[in-house]
């Protein structure tokens, strides 16, 4: 029998209304760019929410409020000019994070301090005692969010911030990251690359946003970023090696306090920015392989903080499986996809994938963590 844990569970409606304004994905509108929006749209989070609550999931959750990131808890991460420029074009007619590719509109600013504040909010939870593990479904995203500037659909780093947090408040002292987003989670990797008592791991699609970080010899200042860079196909096998084989090695040898999980569910095959092949049910044991390693080196204290994932109608079981993971309870909710995308060829380890594992496990265990 399963055993069933209280996992927490943050989402607010306000997440929906972060505006991205007409775009054609990731491109302006305008010219023979007929306009549409950008793919970081509220659709998929909020269908999330949706499922959530129609499959009775939301009835064995224990609800977590969000409340704003103060400017203060911005500051631990960001800089001010960074922080000050969201604030003020935010108040007038929004602007973009920093690259170009990352729109936001007006009211923009406290939504986004509402997503930070969202992850804060998880990790006290769980630092508390008030729930075992927990989940929060925040927007915009964050895990490619620089010090200085915004970077692909990311404002703030929500993740970054609420380890900032739990080190000033609550004596946290080791943190680990975990992130199977498809993109490289370049934000918290550039943050922390200095510092000896962040682990931060990646598993993504090689080469694809951004194109010129993430590669496995990427380990920073202090040999604490971890990078696995799977080549485009890769499924549920190459995903489960590499936590088996990087991540969880990895952090049974840090000995985190707390771990936090980039969760991003653009892997999915049918997500439009990704190129890879893993299914709900993948995403549901890399779950439930990242719990029970937090079990196992830190008493359970795991928050997941939602990145990526922009298929509308994927999404939302992707998500609901992983809470099925954390929490124990079982909706008995089909995924419609599963039966196609489970018997797809593309989960079996291959040897290009296997190497590229093979040397991030040798990397990682090189640098004794």
């Amino acid at each position: 029998m399963t055993a069933t844990r209280r996992t927490g569970y943050v989402w607010h409606e306000r997440y929906a209304w972060h505006d991205t304004g007409t775009h054609v994905g990731v491109f302006p509108a305008g010219g023979f760019n007929q306009p549409h929006m950008t793919f970081e749209s509220g659709e998929s989070k909020s269908r999330m929410a949706g499922l959530v609550e129609v499959s009775g999931m939301i009835d064995e959750l224990v609800r977590v409020t969000p409340r704003m990131a103060s400017r203060d808890d911005l500051l631990r991460v960001h800089d001010a000019a960074h922080v000050d420029r969201i604030e003020r074009e935010s108040a007038d007619r929004g602007g973009d994070g920093g690259d170009g590719f990352t729109p936001f509109g007006r009211g923009s600013y406290d939504i986004a301090r509402l997503a930070a504040g969202g992850t804060m909010a998880a990790a006290e939870a769980v630092l508390t005692g008030a729930v075992d593990n927990a989940y929060a479904l925040v927007r915009p995203p964050g895990h490619h969010a620089r010090r200085d500037m915004g970077m692909g659909y990311c404002l703030f780093s929500n993740v970054c911030v609420a380890i900032e947090y739990v080190r000033a408040t609550f004596g946290v002292r080791r943190v680990a990251i975990v992130d199977y987003d498809v993109h490289h989670g370049n934000g918290a990797e550039s943050i922390y690359a200095e510092d000896a008592d962040v682990l931060t791991i990646s598993l993504h699609q090689d080469r694809l946003f951004p194109q010129d970080t993430g590669s496995v010899t990427e380990t920073g200042a202090q040999g604490t970023n971890l990078n696995v860079p799977l080549p485009a196909g890769s499924g549920n096998g190459a995903y489960r090696a590499a936590i088996e084989r990087v991540a969880i090695p990895a952090v049974t040898a840090f000995r985190p306090d707390i771990i936090f999980v980039s969760s991003g569910f653009d892997p999915s095959p049918v997500d439009p920015l990704g190129c890879m092949t893993v299914t709900s049910g993948g995403f549901k044991e890399m779950a439930t392989l990242l719990v029970q390693l937090a079990e196992d080196v830190c008493g359970g204290k795991i928050v997941f903080s939602h990145e990526g994932g922009y298929s509308p109608v994927h999404v939302p079981f992707c998500g609901l499986a992983v809470l099925e993971a954390m929490s124990g309870h079982e909706t008995g909710v089909p995924d419609p996809f599963g039966q196609s995308f489970d018997a797809s060829p593309a989960h079996v380890l291959q040897p290009w994938q296997d190497a590229v594992i093979a040397q991030a496990a040798l990397i990682a265990d090189a640098l004794r963590l």
